[in-house]
């Protein structure tokens, strides 16, 4: 069975990213997997890198707890809505936080290192606008950013990716059609 770490990156709580992530490990716990749950809305952390790369910054206890579960994992799952364009602040500042730890050392010297290597991962993004119009007409630039430069950089592999569009728009029977696909990822892991 697989470990599994779930983390929603919203800056609010009770959202549909979190239902989304919710019924993902409503399944993998059905499934018999291991999961941790994190919530970037829940956590008590400064999402500010303030020293870049130039001094490492001690993890506040959410944030070390959220990066032992992120080690530990075989599988990764990152569910945050679209924003301006892009990631919410606080996801990125998480990620950039939790990362840090990692390969502060290898980039002080000029080196790359992959600590993700050998962790698949699910993207799931939700937005207002509709999914083919994110990928087609703004090239999805987001999720690419997020698949190449950073997951990809780590050396997670494979990375799959769902997108939600339109989300308050659809029809409430169409939204429990996605809590239940979550859930079927969550039973897969994949």
């Amino acid at each position: 069975m697989a470990r599994i770490a779930i983390v929603v990156g919203h800056a609010l709580t009770g959202t549909y990213c979190e239902a989304l992530a919710e019924a993902y490990r409503r399944g993998a716990v059905e499934a018999g997997h291991q999961t941790a749950l994190i919530n970037t809305a829940t956590m008590s952390f400064d999402p500010v890198l303030r020293g870049g790369y130039r001094t490492l910054q001690s993890l506040e206890p959410e944030l070390l707890a959220a990066r032992d579960a992120i080690v530990a994992a075989d599988h990764l799952v990152f569910i945050f809505p679209l924003w301006l364009g892009t990631l919410p602040a606080i996801f990125k500042g998480f990620l950039e936080r939790v990362i840090q730890p990692d390969i502060f050392e290898a980039a002080k010297s000029g080196h790359f290192v992959t600590p993700w290597k050998g962790k698949s991962v699910r993207v799931v993004m939700t937005m207002g606008m509709p999914g083919f119009v994110y990928r087609w007409y703004y090239g999805a630039h987001a999720l690419k950013m997020l698949r190449r430069n950073i997951l990809a950089f780590l050396g997670a592999g494979p990375i799959r990716s769902t997108i939600y569009g339109t989300v308050e728009g659809v029809t409430p029977e169409r939204r429990a059609q996605w809590i239940s696909d979550m859930e079927m990822h969550g039973r897969r892991a994949t």
